[in-house]
């Protein structure tokens, strides 16, 4: 069909809304949700046509049914685009919906809505707190505070609404401020304010799975926005409760959890290190090693990078936990999950730690390895000793590399390092089974110390 055969059947569908027979308004307003649902250039005529505003004005003297349809109409219109989202904030249609909240067999229907016209754009977003979507509608005063007062009070209500004991009402709302909080850091700070970390986190008991993915989801929206609300966060006791929800969750449910711990680490060493401090780490490793999926994997090694890039005390944390093994052999030359490893490996001075990656390392990870063998090796004899009786320097002597390239002057840095006398009789000494490596340190005439 062209264009003008689409306009001219959807004209159709206003004259079958304005029925006499509420059935068959009904069943023409259901209908039109299905088309525009699927198509944005309906949605559009439905919007140039002035259909949507006429199902707008007419949903506060219609019955329940009829009340559903139109709010799935909104639905279907919103989830388009921006432009068509705020098309539905033009006509009013934040206001029908907070009439439709106020009826116990419309709300659930009518609390969708808000979360499809606030998803697209900041613009929409702030629309629907400033029209207070979720309550009665009011009449908004010019002045800065009341203004204040008023956005303050629509989140406070949308707050109330999350002990609703409808787990489908429960869900709404919480998308509904996932979508408010995610565009700025002005409507985070509003939702902040409302005490959302207190409010949310009793909804982690509740028996629907999708509620507390729902309510971890909300709580990563707000810490990914600045040092400020991830600390607020802390404070409450949230990273605790984040642990308990990963370690009691599995598959795609888990990513929310694993991207605050990751997001809260992401905001400074303070941060990074409360979470290693609150098992954080620990979960994020058992994640790592139950899970298969890669997104959920790769969500779970970038949390670990942002953990461990701080300092070498947070890339100690991870390397005791047995962590850059498993990262390694998820390594996929991801730019992403080069730079998260490669972080790590920069701070990381715990040479027992380093030492499997010498094994099958690739050569650009490797060199960051040897990187770090170069710069604490000459400053700790104890270290060296260690990394002779490890079996480290055989396998450093045995690498091949190009001359004059920057893994083989890493390689010439290690053996620097150690007695000549000693990198010449080391190759034998592990292959001999009837002498100590205290036996050919006396043949050498070497000291212990120096063995």
């Amino acid at each position: 069909m062209n264009f003008h055969q689409k306009e001219k059947i959807i004209s159709q569908f206003r004259l079958l809304t304005l029925d006499e027979d509420p059935s068959i308004q009904h069943n023409a307003v259901v209908a039109l949700g299905h088309l525009v649902e699927h198509s944005e250039e309906l949605a559009m005529i439905v919007v140039k046509k002035d259909i949507l505003g006429q199902l707008i004005k007419s949903i506060p003297s219609q019955d329940q049914h009829y009340k559903k349809a139109a709010a799935f109409v909104l639905r279907a219109v919103a989830n388009h685009s921006p432009e068509l989202s705020q098309a539905v904030v033009d006509c009013g249609g934040l206001d029908a919906l907070g009439i439709s909240l106020k009826d116990p067999e419309v709300k659930e229907a009518a609390a969708l809505a808000p979360g499809n016209i606030a998803q697209q754009d900041a613009m929409p977003a702030q629309a629907v707190v400033d029209a207070d979507a979720v309550s009665l509608p009011f009449s908004l005063n010019t002045s800065e505070l009341v203004w204040e007062e008023v956005n303050m009070d629509t989140i406070a209500l949308l707050v109330q609404m999350i002990h609703s004991p409808d787990a489908k009402v429960k869900r709404q709302v919480l998308s509904t401020l996932i979508q408010i909080t995610k565009h700025s850091v002005e409507l985070a700070e509003m939702v902040i304010a409302a005490d959302i970390f207190s409010e949310v986190m009793v909804c982690l008991q509740d028996p629907d799975e999708y509620v507390k993915k729902d309510v971890i989801t909300l709580m990563w929206e707000v810490v990914r926005h600045n040092a400020e609300f991830a600390q607020r966060f802390v404070n409450c006791g949230g990273l605790a409760e984040v642990v308990d929800y990963l370690d009691k969750s599995h598959g795609s449910m888990r990513i929310p959890g694993i991207m605050v711990l990751g997001c809260v680490a992401s905001h400074g060493e303070n941060l990074a290190m409360a979470v290693i401090l609150s098992k954080g780490l620990h979960q994020l490793a058992i994640c790592l090693s139950e899970e298969d999926n890669e997104h959920i994997k790769g969500a779970t090694v970038w949390s670990i990078g942002q953990i461990g890039h701080h300092t070498p005390e947070h890339a100690k944390a991870v390397a005791t936990e047995g962590l850059l093994p498993k990262v390694l052999l998820f390594y996929t030359g991801a730019s992403s999950l080069e730079k998260s490893l490669k972080n790590i490996l920069l701070k990381c001075t715990h040479l027992p730690s380093l030492e499997p990656l010498l094994n099958n390392a690739p050569s650009n990870i490797l060199n960051h390895v040897l990187g770090q063998f170069s710069k604490v090796l000459p400053h700790d004899s104890e270290a060296r000793q260690e990394f002779v009786i490890s079996g480290g320097l055989s396998k450093v002597q045995e690498m091949e590399a190009e001359p004059g390239s920057a893994l083989w002057k890493q390689i010439n840095a290690i053996k620097s390092c150690f007695q000549e006398k000693i990198l010449y009789y080391f190759p034998f000494i592990f292959h001999c089974q009837n002498n100590s490596l205290i036996n050919y340190s006396k043949e050498c005439n070497l000291t212990k110390n120096k063995s």
